[in-house]
């Protein structure tokens, strides 16, 4: 993503959104479109909002959504939904979307993150994985091997995902 600054004000362009993330708007909307009616209801649209980007759109959000709509049908259908969420998708921000997990990873606000804390975030996220796991994860993680993974070491590491991800589906960044 880019920023372009003139005298006052930035703008941002948006990234073109890629296949992988394409497939999983397709999958949430097969997934929520009850009924297979072709479309999604009001309700329906709501969940997927949740599936995609983890809150629940407000009224005023699911009524602009719904307004762009197709005018032939009484809900929103793939394509249309794809093109919208793919918009709202592409406007994000990957830094800041890392920066705010970081964040609600480090309870304490240090600005990093111990084994202590690693350990207690994959209890509640992934509580079958072994202990083992959890501390191999850690260590790759802390790159400079000082017991503590700071946000770069964090950024470097969910970068690297994102890239094994994209590269392994096809998908480019």
């Amino acid at each position: 993503m880019q920023i372009f600054t003139t005298g006052r004000r930035s703008f941002r362009s948006e990234r073109e959104i890629n296949n992988a993330e394409r497939n999983k708007m397709e999958l949430v909307f097969h997934q929520c479109d009850m009924g297979k009616k072709g479309y999604l209801s009001r309700e329906d649209l709501k969940i997927a909002v949740v599936m995609l980007f983890g809150y629940k759109p407000s009224k005023s959000e699911t009524n602009i959504l719904m307004e762009n709509g197709a005018a032939d049908c009484p809900g929103i259908p793939l394509e249309r939904f794809v093109s919208l969420m793919g918009r709202k998708m592409s406007a994000e921000d990957p830094y800041e979307k890392t920066r705010q997990i970081f964040s609600a990873f480090d309870v304490h606000c240090r600005g990093f993150l111990k084994l202590d804390d690693f350990k207690s975030i994959f209890k509640r996220v992934a509580p079958r994985l072994p202990e083992r796991t959890v501390l191999e994860a850690f260590r790759y993680a802390d790159q400079d091997s000082d017991g503590h993974i700071s946000f770069k070491d964090f950024e470097n590491v969910i970068s690297y995902g994102l890239a094994n991800i994209c590269s392994s589906t096809g998908a480019t960044k």
